[in-house]
């Protein structure tokens, strides 16, 4: 599926006017999941926004993730069913296994996800947190085709490996915690390309990680001056000699470990 470079990453958002200003800017992705707690929340800031009359429901795609209690396969539909009710949305454009633990079975999740798909309730289905054999069996199993794939993912911790696989099968890799929870600003190498570009460490991870092939990313945001930044950032150009120097970070800095 076609997603933007710059989405809004909602986890800790509690205010529906922070998700209905990230959208009158322009984002057209939100990022949300049931364990965040907050579906209300950004359903209320998405009818905010509609009610603006500048973009319709069409134009946003809304993903949301089922936890790993939702994955059984007699509970995906109601729980799948309840968080569109929360998004105030008649179909979920993008519907994610969290992670691939707990009551998660392949053979039985993914074919209950692809029945909310034939149903018309789930638009796409996704994977978080997958490692490559994960991804294998669900390229696999699944009828429906994987639609993305969301990952950690910012210039202290990523994997090659996993936008190979990307690429191969011809889905967006979204990457989750791109600013590495501030810690770019600490990062030597970022720190030298934003000053060379006289602009933010926060704004060149976010540019280094939409150069890589088939990058988008969902940064978290609630201010204005920050939701300016972060969309603005697809628009910096880096060298290659400069993403090359961001690659060479000595990384395995994992925020959100299993």
């Amino acid at each position: 599926m076609n997603l933007p470079p710059v989405g809004l990453g909602t986890m800790g958002i509690d205010d529906p006017d922070a998700v209905a200003t990230a959208l009158s800017l322009g984002y057209r992705h939100l990022d949300t999941a049931r364990i965040y707690e907050n579906e209300t929340v950004v359903g209320e800031g998405l009818a905010a926004g509609l009610a603006g009359g500048e973009f319709d429901r069409e134009d946003v795609t809304v993903a949301t993730k089922l936890w790993i209690d939702d994955l059984a396969a007699d509970a995906v539909a109601p729980a799948a069913r309840e968080s569109a009710d929360r998004l105030g949305v008649d179909a979920i454009d993008l519907l994610y296994v969290h992670r691939p633990r707990g009551d998660y079975d392949p053979e039985a999740t993914l074919p209950a996800l692809d029945r909310l798909v034939d149903e018309g309730l789930v638009r796409n289905v996704g994977a978080s947190n997958f490692e490559l054999p994960d991804l294998d069996r669900a390229v696999d199993v699944l009828d429906a085709p994987l639609a993305a794939h969301q990952t950690e993912l910012h210039p202290l911790f990523y994997k090659p490996k996993l936008l190979d696989h990307a690429r191969e099968h011809g889905y967006p890799v979204v990457a989750y915690s791109p600013l590495a929870g501030g810690r770019v600003r600490e990062v030597d190498a970022v720190v030298e390309v934003a000053d060379a570009h006289g602009t933010t460490p926060e704004a060149v991870a976010i540019a280094w990680a939409t150069a890589k092939d088939p990058v988008v990313t969902i940064p978290k945001a609630s201010s204005e001056a920050h939701l300016r930044a972060n969309l603005a950032a697809a628009n910096l150009e880096l060298t290659e000699s400069e993403v090359a120097a961001i690659d060479a970070v000595e990384r395995e800095a994992e925020l959100f470990p299993e």
